[in-house]
């Protein structure tokens, strides 16, 4: 059995040696093994150490460098589209993974027949911003993605041979992995493992990029959202009639009552508030079925040695 090891690496040129030496220990009695090393345009010397892996390890590592920066996500399609493995890992480049507890993922999946199993903290590691995000995620995933309740989406994750090429069938540039899985398949499984603190450096996962990925998953796997701006402005329709209704009989009661510009300001503001902000989500999906049109990459492959 092949169990292949996808790892997006982004500026960690001080851990990935660590993971990847730790990863051929730990499979070494255990399954024929290929880690996958995807270099997402790093702007340190990731590149260089990913080199001397694939060099130390030829029949092992494989190397594929990405000609721009396109996000965690992106580079973890890379590596499921060059992947041969009967089960592929999914894990980060930071080390807070032990390699240890990617073959405890293995065993579950071989020993559970599941299609994925997830990984699960008793106590994460990550900074307050990263697990803020992360639950904010995890409560929107389970509202769009109509996630099972209990289940966590973690990047530390092992597919099936299976579910990984359904995946890989989406082609256009929004991926969302957790996202393609859950429509893949049901039969899915978690394993308690271990969380250790970052030993060296800062996580890559700024604010921005954290929404950025929960916009993906907002807009790229459900049209709720539309249903949502459908259904705010069905609200505020039949509150702007009654108000008019209010506002006419109110008139006639008291001729003298003067017109508040302070009332009609506000509710310009806010209708108009709600009216952009419909208007936007419309031109999201809009957009991202342009870019889809226009081919935009999911990814580009500047180098590969495989």
């Amino acid at each position: 059995m092949l169990i292949s090891i996808v790892i997006p690496v982004f500026n960690s040129s001080e851990t990935i040696q660590g993971v990847v030496t730790d990863c051929i220990g730990n499979f070494s009695n255990f399954h024929e093994l290929e880690v996958i090393l995807v270099n997402d345009c790093s702007t340190d010397k990731s590149d260089s150490v990913c080199r001397s892996l694939y060099d130390s390890f030829p029949n092992v590592v494989k190397y594929l460098k990405l000609a721009r920066n396109f996000g965690e996500h992106n580079a973890v399609m890379a590596g499921l589209n060059f992947s041969k493995g009967d089960y592929v890992v999914t894990m980060d480049d930071d080390g807070q993974n032990p390699p240890a507890e990617a073959v405890k993922l293995v065993k579950k999946a071989i020993d559970s027949k599941a299609d994925v199993v997830f990984s699960r903290y008793s106590s994460k590691k990550h900074s307050l911003q990263r697990n803020l995000m992360s639950k904010i995620n995890d409560i929107a995933a389970s509202v769009m993605l109509k996630k099972p309740r209990g289940l966590y989406l973690s990047s530390f994750r092992v597919i099936s041979k299976k579910v990984v090429q359904e995946v890989i069938k989406y082609d256009l540039p929004f991926p969302y992995v957790d996202g393609l899985i859950l429509r893949a398949t049901s039969n899915i499984n978690t394993q308690l493992c271990i969380h250790i603190p970052r030993s060296q450096g800062q996580s890559g996962y700024t604010f921005k990029k954290l929404f950025k990925l929960w916009l993906n998953m907002f807009t790229s796997f459900s049209i709720l959202p539309l249903r949502i701006a459908t259904v705010l402005g069905l609200v505020f329709s039949a509150f702007g009639f009654a108000f008019g209704v209010f506002t006419i009989i109110e008139r006639f009661l008291n001729p003298d009552l003067p017109v508040g510009w302070a009332t009609i300001a506000v509710l310009v503001s806010f209708l108009g508030g709600v009216q952009l902000v419909a208007l936007g989500v419309v031109g999201e999906y809009v957009g991202r079925v342009f870019l889809g049109a226009n081919k935009q990459p999911q990814f580009v492959v500047e180098e590969k040695n495989i």
